[in-house]
Protein backbone atom coordinates (compact mmCIF):
# COMPACT_ATOMS: atom_id res chain seq x y z
CA UNK A 1 0.00 0.00 0.00
CA UNK A 2 3.09 2.51 0.63
CA UNK A 3 4.35 2.05 -3.08
CA UNK A 4 0.63 2.48 -4.32
CA UNK A 5 -0.28 5.84 -2.34
CA UNK A 6 3.48 6.73 -3.34
CA UNK A 7 2.63 6.25 -7.24
CA UNK A 8 -0.42 8.55 -6.55
CA UNK A 9 1.55 11.27 -4.97
CA UNK A 10 4.03 10.87 -7.43
CA UNK A 11 1.66 10.94 -10.03
CA UNK A 12 -0.18 13.96 -8.10
CA UNK A 13 3.17 15.81 -8.22
CA UNK A 14 3.96 15.13 -12.03
CA UNK A 15 0.37 16.12 -13.24
CA UNK A 16 0.63 19.51 -10.97
CA UNK A 17 3.92 19.91 -13.08
CA UNK A 18 2.10 19.33 -16.32
CA UNK A 19 0.03 22.32 -15.47
CA UNK A 20 2.26 24.84 -14.58
CA UNK A 21 4.99 23.32 -17.55
CA UNK A 22 2.24 23.19 -20.41
CA UNK A 23 0.07 26.01 -19.16
CA UNK A 24 2.00 28.46 -21.69
CA UNK A 25 0.43 26.05 -24.61
CA UNK A 26 -2.88 27.21 -24.23
CA UNK A 27 -1.99 31.18 -23.35
CA UNK A 28 1.38 32.28 -24.33
CA UNK A 29 -0.41 33.84 -27.35
CA UNK A 30 -2.79 35.39 -25.53
CA UNK A 31 -0.29 36.96 -22.94
CA UNK A 32 2.07 38.00 -25.77
CA UNK A 33 -0.69 39.84 -27.47
CA UNK A 34 -1.55 41.33 -24.47
CA UNK A 35 -5.62 40.18 -25.34
CA UNK A 36 -5.26 39.37 -21.65
CA UNK A 37 -3.13 39.84 -18.93
CA UNK A 38 -1.19 36.96 -17.38
CA UNK A 39 -3.43 36.31 -14.26
CA UNK A 40 -6.30 37.07 -16.32
CA UNK A 41 -4.84 34.53 -18.73
CA UNK A 42 -3.99 31.26 -16.73
CA UNK A 43 -7.32 32.23 -14.58
CA UNK A 44 -9.52 30.89 -17.84
CA UNK A 45 -6.73 28.17 -19.01
CA UNK A 46 -7.29 26.71 -15.78
CA UNK A 47 -10.96 26.46 -15.90
CA UNK A 48 -10.90 25.38 -19.16
CA UNK A 49 -8.20 22.34 -18.53
CA UNK A 50 -10.66 21.31 -15.99
CA UNK A 51 -13.49 21.29 -18.06
CA UNK A 52 -11.49 19.35 -20.84
CA UNK A 53 -9.78 17.00 -18.29
CA UNK A 54 -13.04 15.91 -16.96
CA UNK A 55 -14.29 14.40 -20.73
CA UNK A 56 -13.25 11.60 -22.46
CA UNK A 57 -10.90 8.58 -21.42
CA UNK A 58 -9.67 7.49 -24.50
CA UNK A 59 -6.40 8.87 -24.16
CA UNK A 60 -6.16 7.53 -20.56
CA UNK A 61 -6.56 4.05 -21.95
CA UNK A 62 -3.69 4.09 -24.54
CA UNK A 63 -1.40 5.03 -22.18
CA UNK A 64 -2.76 2.81 -19.63
CA UNK A 65 -2.36 -0.49 -21.28
CA UNK A 66 -2.16 0.45 -24.56
CA UNK A 67 2.21 0.88 -24.82
CA UNK A 68 3.56 -1.91 -22.96
CA UNK A 69 2.77 -5.22 -21.87
CA UNK A 70 0.41 -5.25 -17.89
CA UNK A 71 2.13 -8.30 -17.59
CA UNK A 72 5.44 -6.90 -16.42
CA UNK A 73 4.51 -4.03 -14.80
CA UNK A 74 4.65 -3.74 -10.95
CA UNK A 75 3.57 -0.22 -8.92
CA UNK A 76 7.12 0.18 -8.42
CA UNK A 77 7.84 0.15 -12.10
CA UNK A 78 4.31 2.78 -12.41
CA UNK A 79 6.26 4.92 -9.85
CA UNK A 80 9.86 4.71 -11.38
CA UNK A 81 8.24 5.91 -14.79
CA UNK A 82 6.16 9.46 -13.35
CA UNK A 83 9.58 10.02 -11.24
CA UNK A 84 11.34 10.38 -14.89
CA UNK A 85 8.77 12.42 -16.30
CA UNK A 86 8.84 14.46 -13.62
CA UNK A 87 12.61 14.72 -13.15
CA UNK A 88 12.66 15.83 -17.30
CA UNK A 89 9.96 18.14 -16.93
CA UNK A 90 11.39 20.04 -13.95
CA UNK A 91 14.66 19.96 -16.11
CA UNK A 92 13.32 21.69 -19.41
CA UNK A 93 11.02 23.86 -17.19
CA UNK A 94 14.50 25.22 -15.62
CA UNK A 95 16.08 26.54 -18.85
CA UNK A 96 12.34 27.24 -20.42
CA UNK A 97 12.20 24.59 -22.88
CA UNK A 98 8.66 23.83 -24.71
CA UNK A 99 9.25 20.20 -24.41
CA UNK A 100 6.73 17.37 -24.17
CA UNK A 101 5.35 16.45 -20.89
CA UNK A 102 3.14 13.32 -22.74
CA UNK A 103 6.76 12.08 -24.41
CA UNK A 104 8.28 12.59 -20.85
CA UNK A 105 5.63 10.05 -19.05
CA UNK A 106 5.67 7.66 -22.10
CA UNK A 107 9.60 7.58 -22.49
CA UNK A 108 9.33 7.00 -18.41
CA UNK A 109 6.91 4.49 -18.24
CA UNK A 110 8.69 2.23 -21.80
CA UNK A 111 11.95 2.46 -19.71
CA UNK A 112 10.62 1.61 -16.95
CA UNK A 113 8.89 -1.48 -18.36
CA UNK A 114 11.84 -2.48 -20.46
CA UNK A 115 14.06 -2.35 -17.03
CA UNK A 116 11.22 -4.59 -15.35
CA UNK A 117 11.58 -7.39 -18.17
CA UNK A 118 15.46 -7.37 -18.16
CA UNK A 119 15.56 -5.47 -21.37
CA UNK A 120 12.71 -8.03 -23.22
CA UNK A 121 11.98 -5.75 -25.88
CA UNK A 122 8.98 -7.54 -26.56
CA UNK A 123 6.96 -6.25 -23.71
CA UNK A 124 6.85 -2.56 -25.68
CA UNK A 125 3.74 -2.51 -27.61
CA UNK A 126 5.51 -0.82 -30.83
CA UNK A 127 3.21 -2.30 -33.32
CA UNK A 128 -0.41 -1.84 -31.82
CA UNK A 129 0.60 0.96 -29.84
CA UNK A 130 4.29 3.27 -29.68
CA UNK A 131 4.53 3.41 -33.41
CA UNK A 132 1.35 4.29 -34.72
CA UNK A 133 -0.12 6.56 -31.62
CA UNK A 134 3.18 8.09 -30.47
CA UNK A 135 6.02 8.00 -32.69
CA UNK A 136 3.86 8.63 -36.04
CA UNK A 137 2.02 11.51 -34.28
CA UNK A 138 5.39 12.40 -33.11
CA UNK A 139 6.63 13.23 -36.39
CA UNK A 140 3.77 14.08 -38.06
CA UNK A 141 1.64 16.68 -35.47
CA UNK A 142 4.68 19.41 -35.88
CA UNK A 143 4.29 19.42 -39.55
CA UNK A 144 0.40 19.83 -39.04
CA UNK A 145 1.27 21.94 -36.23
CA UNK A 146 3.34 23.89 -38.83
CA UNK A 147 0.88 23.65 -42.13
CA UNK A 148 -2.29 24.41 -40.48
CA UNK A 149 -0.75 27.36 -38.78
CA UNK A 150 0.49 28.72 -41.87
CA UNK A 151 -2.63 28.01 -43.93
CA UNK A 152 -5.19 29.68 -41.81
CA UNK A 153 -2.99 32.74 -41.35
CA UNK A 154 -2.34 33.03 -44.79
CA UNK A 155 -6.15 32.44 -45.44
CA UNK A 156 -6.96 35.29 -42.88
CA UNK A 157 -3.75 37.76 -44.40
CA UNK A 158 -5.91 37.08 -47.79
CA UNK A 159 -9.37 37.75 -46.15
CA UNK A 160 -8.47 40.79 -44.06
CA UNK A 161 -6.26 42.86 -46.25
CA UNK A 162 -9.04 45.11 -47.13
CA UNK A 163 -9.60 45.62 -43.55
CA UNK A 164 -7.70 48.75 -41.39
CA UNK A 165 -5.23 47.47 -38.93
CA UNK A 166 -7.77 49.08 -35.91
CA UNK A 167 -10.48 46.79 -37.29
CA UNK A 168 -8.33 43.69 -37.76
CA UNK A 169 -6.75 44.30 -34.10
CA UNK A 170 -9.95 44.94 -32.33
CA UNK A 171 -12.07 41.89 -34.16
CA UNK A 172 -9.12 39.49 -33.40
CA UNK A 173 -8.71 40.89 -29.83
CA UNK A 174 -11.99 39.45 -28.91
CA UNK A 175 -12.42 35.94 -31.05
CA UNK A 176 -8.60 35.16 -29.26
CA UNK A 177 -9.94 34.66 -26.08
CA UNK A 178 -12.32 31.81 -27.35
CA UNK A 179 -9.47 30.47 -29.92
CA UNK A 180 -7.68 30.79 -26.39
CA UNK A 181 -10.36 28.75 -24.25
CA UNK A 182 -10.42 26.42 -26.97
CA UNK A 183 -6.61 25.24 -27.10
CA UNK A 184 -6.84 25.17 -23.00
CA UNK A 185 -10.48 22.61 -23.29
CA UNK A 186 -7.90 20.74 -25.65
CA UNK A 187 -5.01 20.55 -23.73
CA UNK A 188 -7.08 19.46 -20.69
CA UNK A 189 -8.70 16.62 -23.06
CA UNK A 190 -5.22 15.23 -24.23
CA UNK A 191 -3.03 15.56 -21.15
CA UNK A 192 -4.95 15.31 -18.14
CA UNK A 193 -5.77 11.66 -19.49
CA UNK A 194 -2.48 10.43 -19.25
CA UNK A 195 -1.90 10.70 -15.52
CA UNK A 196 -5.59 9.40 -15.19
CA UNK A 197 -4.06 6.36 -17.50
CA UNK A 198 -1.26 6.03 -15.07
CA UNK A 199 -3.23 5.90 -11.63
CA UNK A 200 -5.15 3.59 -13.12
CA UNK A 201 -2.73 1.48 -14.53
CA UNK A 202 -1.51 1.39 -10.58
CA UNK A 203 -4.73 0.42 -9.25
CA UNK A 204 -4.95 -2.09 -12.24
CA UNK A 205 -1.67 -3.79 -11.34
CA UNK A 206 -1.81 -3.84 -7.53
CA UNK A 207 -5.05 -5.60 -7.62
CA UNK A 208 -3.84 -8.11 -10.15
CA UNK A 209 -1.18 -8.71 -7.22
CA UNK A 210 -3.10 -8.73 -4.34
CA UNK A 211 -2.35 -5.42 -2.87
CA UNK A 212 -5.83 -4.79 -2.21
CA UNK A 213 -7.33 -7.77 -0.97
CA UNK A 214 -7.18 -7.01 2.74
CA UNK A 215 -8.14 -3.08 2.33
CA UNK A 216 -10.99 -1.72 5.07
CA UNK A 217 -14.40 -1.80 3.77
CA UNK A 218 -13.39 2.09 3.24
CA UNK A 219 -10.58 2.01 0.59
CA UNK A 220 -12.71 -1.19 -1.52
CA UNK A 221 -12.55 1.71 -3.99
CA UNK A 222 -9.40 0.89 -4.96
CA UNK A 223 -10.26 -2.45 -6.20
CA UNK A 224 -9.93 -2.38 -9.96
CA UNK A 225 -10.10 -5.88 -11.54
CA UNK A 226 -10.78 -4.45 -14.94
CA UNK A 227 -8.75 -1.34 -16.69
CA UNK A 228 -11.32 0.99 -16.44
CA UNK A 229 -11.28 4.49 -15.62
CA UNK A 230 -12.79 5.52 -12.07
CA UNK A 231 -14.44 8.65 -11.43
CA UNK A 232 -12.18 9.39 -8.47
CA UNK A 233 -9.39 9.34 -10.92
CA UNK A 234 -10.79 11.52 -13.06
CA UNK A 235 -11.72 14.41 -10.32
CA UNK A 236 -8.36 14.16 -8.80
CA UNK A 237 -6.20 14.35 -12.12
CA UNK A 238 -8.70 17.10 -13.62
CA UNK A 239 -8.54 19.06 -10.35
CA UNK A 240 -4.88 18.89 -10.12
CA UNK A 241 -4.64 19.72 -13.62
CA UNK A 242 -6.11 23.17 -13.09
CA UNK A 243 -4.38 24.05 -10.05
CA UNK A 244 -1.12 23.39 -11.73
CA UNK A 245 -1.84 25.38 -14.89
CA UNK A 246 -2.77 27.99 -12.42
CA UNK A 247 0.55 28.20 -10.99
CA UNK A 248 1.71 29.36 -14.40
CA UNK A 249 4.57 28.30 -16.25
CA UNK A 250 6.31 31.76 -16.92
CA UNK A 251 9.80 30.40 -18.16
CA UNK A 252 7.70 29.40 -20.97
CA UNK A 253 5.54 31.43 -21.65
CA UNK A 254 8.46 33.76 -22.58
CA UNK A 255 9.51 31.10 -25.01
CA UNK A 256 6.94 30.63 -26.82
CA UNK A 257 4.95 33.88 -26.54
CA UNK A 258 8.01 36.24 -26.89
CA UNK A 259 11.34 34.65 -28.16
CA UNK A 260 10.10 32.80 -31.10
CA UNK A 261 8.27 35.79 -33.39
CA UNK A 262 6.71 38.84 -31.85
CA UNK A 263 2.25 38.49 -32.26
CA UNK A 264 -0.52 39.97 -32.99
CA UNK A 265 -4.54 38.85 -32.16
CA UNK A 266 -4.86 37.67 -35.59
CA UNK A 267 -1.75 35.75 -35.53
CA UNK A 268 -2.70 34.33 -31.68
CA UNK A 269 -6.00 33.22 -32.73
CA UNK A 270 -4.34 31.53 -36.46
CA UNK A 271 -2.38 29.10 -34.01
CA UNK A 272 -4.31 28.61 -30.63
CA UNK A 273 -7.63 27.37 -33.25
CA UNK A 274 -5.09 25.20 -35.48
CA UNK A 275 -3.53 24.07 -32.53
CA UNK A 276 -6.74 23.13 -30.56
CA UNK A 277 -8.29 21.27 -33.78
CA UNK A 278 -5.20 19.03 -34.24
CA UNK A 279 -5.27 18.14 -30.39
CA UNK A 280 -9.39 17.61 -30.35
CA UNK A 281 -9.11 15.38 -33.24
CA UNK A 282 -6.06 13.53 -31.50
CA UNK A 283 -7.94 13.25 -28.05
CA UNK A 284 -11.21 11.65 -29.78
CA UNK A 285 -9.31 8.80 -30.97
CA UNK A 286 -7.25 8.16 -28.10
CA UNK A 287 -3.57 9.66 -29.40
CA UNK A 288 -0.73 11.26 -26.87
CA UNK A 289 -0.32 14.06 -28.85
CA UNK A 290 2.72 16.11 -27.55
CA UNK A 291 0.28 19.72 -27.12
CA UNK A 292 3.82 21.34 -26.98
CA UNK A 293 4.68 20.19 -30.09
CA UNK A 294 1.38 21.27 -32.36
CA UNK A 295 1.35 24.86 -30.45
CA UNK A 296 4.75 25.46 -31.03
CA UNK A 297 4.93 24.49 -34.78
CA UNK A 298 1.36 26.74 -35.29
CA UNK A 299 3.17 29.58 -33.63
CA UNK A 300 6.01 28.42 -36.57
CA UNK A 301 4.07 28.76 -39.27
CA UNK A 302 2.17 31.67 -38.39
CA UNK A 303 5.52 33.47 -37.77
CA UNK A 304 6.93 31.92 -40.85
CA UNK A 305 3.46 33.20 -43.12
CA UNK A 306 3.98 36.84 -41.06
CA UNK A 307 7.69 36.87 -42.06
CA UNK A 308 10.00 34.54 -42.69
CA UNK A 309 12.87 36.18 -41.76
CA UNK A 310 11.35 37.72 -38.39
CA UNK A 311 11.45 33.80 -37.47
CA UNK A 312 14.29 33.38 -34.74
CA UNK A 313 15.50 30.20 -35.61
CA UNK A 314 18.09 29.81 -32.54
CA UNK A 315 15.61 29.37 -30.36
CA UNK A 316 13.35 27.09 -32.73
CA UNK A 317 16.61 25.04 -32.93
CA UNK A 318 17.06 24.63 -29.10
CA UNK A 319 13.09 23.43 -28.80
CA UNK A 320 13.55 21.00 -31.82
CA UNK A 321 16.84 19.52 -29.68
CA UNK A 322 14.26 19.25 -26.15
CA UNK A 323 11.83 17.50 -28.62
CA UNK A 324 13.95 15.20 -30.13
CA UNK A 325 15.72 13.98 -26.63
CA UNK A 326 12.40 13.85 -24.39
CA UNK A 327 11.48 10.27 -25.56
CA UNK A 328 14.99 8.60 -24.82
CA UNK A 329 16.28 10.78 -22.35
CA UNK A 330 13.08 10.27 -20.07
CA UNK A 331 13.06 6.25 -21.24
CA UNK A 332 16.82 6.11 -19.78
CA UNK A 333 16.09 8.07 -16.69
CA UNK A 334 12.88 5.60 -15.80
CA UNK A 335 15.23 2.28 -16.82
CA UNK A 336 17.62 3.41 -14.48
CA UNK A 337 15.25 3.97 -11.75
CA UNK A 338 14.09 0.47 -11.69
CA UNK A 339 17.61 -1.39 -12.05
CA UNK A 340 18.84 0.83 -9.38
CA UNK A 341 15.95 0.09 -7.16
CA UNK A 342 16.13 -3.84 -7.86
CA UNK A 343 20.13 -3.36 -7.20
CA UNK A 344 18.84 -2.37 -3.47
Amino acid sequence: MLTFFSVVLAAIIFEYSNGFHDAANAIATVVSTRVLTPRKAIAMAAFFNLTGALLGGAVASTIGKGLVDTNVVTMSTVLCAVIAAFAWNIATWWFGLPSSSSHSLIGGLCGAALAAARGNWSVIKWNAGVWPKVIVPMVTSPFAGFIFGGLLMFLLFLTLQRFTPHFVQSLFGKLQIFSAAWMAHSHGTNDAQKTMGIITLALFTGTKAGSFDHLPGWLVFLKTPVFALPVWVTILCAATMAVGTAAGGWRIIRTLGHSMVKLQPVHGFAAETSAALIIQGASYYGIPLSTTHVISTSIMGVGAVKRFSGMKWRVVERIIWAWLFTLPASGLIGYALVRAAAAL
